[in-house]
């Protein structure tokens, strides 16, 4: 998760027998990835839920366990961001993805790629550092949750950014896991509208972020600094933020080694793959609370 730009690996290899660089060609029905929790769990097994996303306390939609295998990354040379090609984006294969620890971005107009940066940019929620300044910003800002995800996703993909990555089939993707309670979004609001925001993942106590923007200063961070509060700074909770860039660090984040990440991503989803923020109350009054 970047603002304002997200670094792109081009592709260059085709899924074929090299097994540090491909997903399989053909789907791996005999050996399924774990699924869900069951629906004894409090996840309602439906394959996928009618219309928009339902309010606090509607059942977390369980989807199909993924059809396809993703490396290991303890067998990974170090160093290469890019590990796989190929798969779907059906939302069992997207949870299983950031379950092993890492996410897909497209690498042309046909093709996935799968990305396990190394090293990976992670911020531990209790370490995040908030200005003088940045405080004084959040004021002039109205935060919610899970109220406009649309409207979010379109600003993170505006053609018009540097680097833009964010395609239709991304979008799609994540809307529906949206809609299903595994995927949400933090909006920033001003008297002008829609002033920034971010969306990710959220499955045990690791919230994956994949994208945030602004369209007025320091509305980005504002919704990084609800996040926090959101996800609550005890450990394991982690949040994940791909690649580390200057805006990310000056707000606390940091590397570490893919083999690190690996092993923080086992703790985080410790309790299983639940979403553990599908309770979020999506308060239009809701402000960040503000940091010494």
């Amino acid at each position: 998760m970047s603002e304002p730009t997200v670094r792109r690996q081009a592709a260059t290899r085709r899924t074929g027998t090299d097994e540090r660089h491909a997903i399989a060609s053909r789907a791996v029905e005999s050996r399924r990835q774990p699924g869900p929790p069951p629906p004894d769990a409090g996840v309602d097994p439906v394959a996928e839920p009618p219309g928009p996303r339902r309010g606090p306390g509607s059942p977390v939609v369980a989807p199909e366990p993924s059809r396809w295998q993703f490396p290991s990354l303890d067998e990974l040379p170090d160093g290469d961001d890019l590990i796989a090609i190929g798969a779907d984006l059906e939302p069992g294969t997207l949870l299983a993805a950031y379950a092993s620890g890492c996410f897909p971005m497209p690498v042309d107009r046909r093709t996935i790629g799968w990305f396990s940066p190394d090293p990976r940019g992670i911020l531990w929620p209790g370490r995040l550092r908030v200005s003088r300044s940045l405080r004084r910003s959040i004021r002039r800002f109205e935060v919610t949750v899970d109220q406009a995800f649309d409207e979010v996703i379109a600003g993170c993909a505006d053609p018009s950014r540097p680097m833009g990555w964010i395609d239709r089939r991304i979008m799609r993707a994540y809307r529906r896991l949206h809609h299903m309670g595994w995927v949400h979004s933090v909006e920033v609001w001003d008297d002008d509208g829609l002033a920034g925001g971010l969306y990710g993942l959220s499955i045990g106590r690791l919230f994956a972020g994949e994208s945030m923007f602004h369209r007025r200063t320091d509305a980005s961070k504002v919704a990084l600094i609800h996040l926090v509060d959101l996800v609550g700074t005890e450990s394991p909770a982690l949040i994940d933020v791909q690649w580390l860039t200057p805006h990310l660090a000056s707000l606390g984040a940091e590397e570490c080694s893919r083999a690190d990440y690996h092993r923080l991503v086992g703790d985080a989803l410790g309790g299983g793959l639940r979403p553990h923020l599908a309770g979020w109350d999506p308060s239009p009054n809701d402000r960040p609370a503000e940091r010494t």
